[in-house]
């Protein structure tokens, strides 16, 4: 149990806390200004800690942020004094690290090691990543990114808690179509530099060919990179992929997660190792570059079974490679059964992955963190050299304006300034149908503004 007496901060010392799943203790964390010292008063059971910080701040904004920071770090601090343990990302807990690197500018290492605490091995990454960023990473008024839904999949994966209907179960899919291309023709306009489509979900690839056609040539064809989850191979075919060719996609998805039959079947694939491989093949005789996912820390998988997927990956010889951390989040199934993961394993696991890729010639390109992953650890994406993700880098750098449709997309507009506002639809295709006009009027008012 967490008190505090800057109770709006409260849910921010929760995170700090929650990094530390072996904690069970009453935690009182109180700060204080006293001229330009800000002091920081932790206490865990019997135990007292207390951590000063020099203090300056001009606007309500700068002050609201700083006290923060302040508290959070002093609760890190005393956690990890109390328990003996540091975490790699130290008092860090923020989605994006890349994102507050670029804000410190120059001098983000010496933040990230000695103020945040961060370890250095986190340190080089975030520093490698910005180094591959170079040349892709940009802020441009009028930059946008055109985002699309479809979620829908073949069946639901056990680690999966995102709003995705089984396709099979689904009866509004013609209705949603519907109202998705409305939504995409008005949102085509709202772009004035468009750097790059991005079809996910679920599994587009799951729709009928027909339905799949009429998305595609709603969207119509763009010459800049375009890609399309395919993700699960068992919806694969090569009808899609004539018409994914037909309007200008140049990326594939094909998302394996494991290599590991039984894993596959565990988490609720209906595929197997071979099937990724011989559908990888197929994508491939069409000239796209592929992105595939792999996750460390899927129960019952030992450090050997992840080396191997990930050995397997390499020998299909994809552009991309992201390796995703176990992130049990609500909603899914595997949250059900199993309540934390610890670091061990999974953290092995991801150090191999950076070492073994980078060895291979793949760039660390971009990173984000959740909430719930196993060992505190990170997503990262690694790309050949000229083949990074510009959709990637814009939705996790938050640099370029997102125009997002469909249930459950977010929009985000990005002014001059950095301000970000943002435009959530329904999460459920009954809603979103109902209300996609009304959706359609409220992303017009706000890219135009």
């Amino acid at each position: 149990m967490l008190k505090t007496n800057f109770e709006n901060f409260t849910s921010d010392l929760n995170e700090v806390l929650n990094e530390f799943i072996s904690i069970n203790c009453d935690i009182q964390v109180n700060g204080k200004i006293v001229g330009e010292t800000f002091y920081a008063e932790v206490i865990i059971d019997d135990k007292t800690y207390n951590y000063d910080y020099s203090y300056t701040a001009t606007f309500p904004i700068e002050k609201k942020r700083l006290q923060k920071r302040f508290l959070k770090l002093s609760l890190y601090k005393a956690l990890s004094n109390f328990t003996g343990v540091s975490l790699p990302w130290g008092a860090l807990t923020g989605i994006r690290p890349t994102k507050l690197a670029y804000q410190q500018g120059d001098n983000f290492e010496n933040f990230f090691l000695n103020t945040m605490l961060v370890s250095q091995s986190k340190t080089d990454l975030i520093a490698k990543i910005l180094q591959t960023q170079q040349g892709i990473y940009r802020k441009k008024s009028g930059d946008g990114d055109l985002f699309v839904s479809v979620p829908f999949c073949p069946t639901r994966c056990a680690y999966c808690s995102f709003i995705s209907n089984e396709i099979s179960k689904e009866k509004l899919i013609n209705g949603y179509i519907d109202g998705l291309l409305r939504e995409i023709e008005a949102s085509k306009k709202l772009i004035k530099n468009l750097r790059s489509v991005y079809i996910g979900g679920g599994t587009p690839v799951a729709l009928s060919d027909e339905l799949f056609y009429k998305l595609m040539q709603g969207v119509g064809k763009m010459n800049v990179e375009y890609t399309v989850e395919a993700g699960r191979p068992d919806a694969i075919t090569e009808e899609k992929l004539k018409i994914m060719k037909e309007f200008g996609v140049t990326r594939v998805c094909v998302n394996p997660q494991t290599f590991k039959d039984e894993t596959l079947l565990l988490i609720g694939r209906r595929h197997t190792a071979k099937d990724i491989m011989d559908k990888f093949a197929l994508v491939r005789s069409y000239g796209f570059d592929v992105n595939m996912d792999l996750i460390a820390g899927l129960p019952d998988e030992s450090l050997n079974d992840f080396k191997n997927s990930l050995n397997v990956a390499l020998s299909l010889n994809p552009e991309n490679i992201t390796v995703h951390t176990l992130c049990l989040k609500s909603g899914s199934k595997l949250k059900e059964s199993i309540s934390k993961l610890s670091e061990g394993e999974v953290s092995k696991m991801v150090e191999y992955s950076h070492q073994r890729l980078q060895d291979e010639g793949f760039l660390p390109y971009y990173l984000y963190r959740q909430k719930y992953m196993a060992g505190n650890l990170e997503n990262t994406g690694y790309s050949k050299p000229d083949k990074v993700c510009v959709y990637n880098v814009d939705i996790m750098e938050e640099t370029a304006d997102i125009v997002a449709n469909g249930a459950n997309a977010v929009s985000k507009r990005v002014t001059d300034t950095g301000k970000i506002t943002r435009l959530g639809a329904p999460k459920d295709t009954a809603t979103y149908i109902s209300k996609v006009d009304k959706l359609i009027e409220e992303k017009i008012s706000l890219f135009s503004e």
